[in-house]
């Protein structure tokens, strides 16, 4: 594997089409503002890497990038690859992945409006995230102890599981297929599950529930349930902590109450 160490690059595709590249201590940015640093790369690593330049890795095929930083000029910067592993960086550009797949991502910091339209197979571990839009129509979805905010979030994904997560802000989870939710909080959420296939226990109360399609949501309060479509028939059950018979919850303790 070739290594480049402490340099600093901002020429227009820089490092165009290489393969087995380890950059450390790198820094892309620089007067000559050039873009797209990685294109159509293979096998490449970054760690403790600086990216202030648009669009780095777009069509690279197995990439790992560690403790590094992309500023908010760092704007679409993962795009159309593939077989990615990215810890303890900082993702702070709009539009940061999309049309990726086989993406792992852990211990990151994401703030990044537009963060992963139509991505196959992402997992995410504890990482925090604010967005709009985020991971729209994705699938394939599993996330763990992610602390997320933003608007309009996980629109339409398909085949998504969410344990022990935080989710703040309005319209979540609308038009979702084969969505579940383990032991998650869910914060000034409202309008929430709209035309969604859902089996989730949630363990905080939520503002709103509108129009479910189907499966069950335990739930210990909601503030209103909006039932104004004949094809909602996903069930809303109270509980007093945990769902006696929930399958989504893994810990059951109080019994259901209710049923709306």
């Amino acid at each position: 594997m070739k290594i480049i160490e402490n340099q600093t690059f901002d020429m227009e595709r820089t490092l165009y089409g290489s393969h087995n590249v380890l950059a450390k201590n790198c820094s892309f940015d620089g007067p000559a503002d050039g873009e797209s640093a990685f294109k159509e790369c293979s096998e490449i690593e970054a760690q403790n890497c600086f990216f202030n330049l648009r669009y780095p890795f777009w069509h690279t095929h197995g990439l790992k990038i560690s403790a590094s930083e992309m500023t908010e000029l760092c704007r679409a910067s993962l795009w159309y690859s593939d077989h990615i592993e990215i810890t303890d960086t900082k993702m702070h550009g709009i539009k940061a992945l999309r049309e990726c797949s086989n993406v792992l991502i852990r211990d990151c910091d994401i703030r990044s409006p537009e963060f992963g339209w139509s991505v196959r197979g992402i997992r995410m571990e504890d990482t925090t995230a604010v967005s709009e839009y985020f991971m729209m129509r994705s699938e394939n979805l599993t996330f763990h102890g992610v602390r997320f905010q933003g608007k309009y979030s996980f629109q339409y994904i398909k085949n998504a599981i969410f344990e022990n997560c935080r989710i703040i802000g309005t319209q979540p989870f609308c038009y979702c297929k084969n969505l579940k939710l383990i032991n998650c909080e869910m914060m000034d959420t409202d309008l929430c599950f709209e035309k969604s296939e859902v089996e989730a226990c949630i363990t905080t109360p939520v503002d709103s529930i509108k129009n479910p399609l189907s499966g069950h949501i335990y739930v210990p309060s909601v503030g209103e349930i909006i039932r104004d479509d004949a094809d909602s028939q996903g069930k809303i059950i109270f509980c007093g902590q945990k769902a006696e018979t929930a399958p989504a919850c893994q810990d059951q303790s109080k019994p259901c109450m209710a049923i709306a």
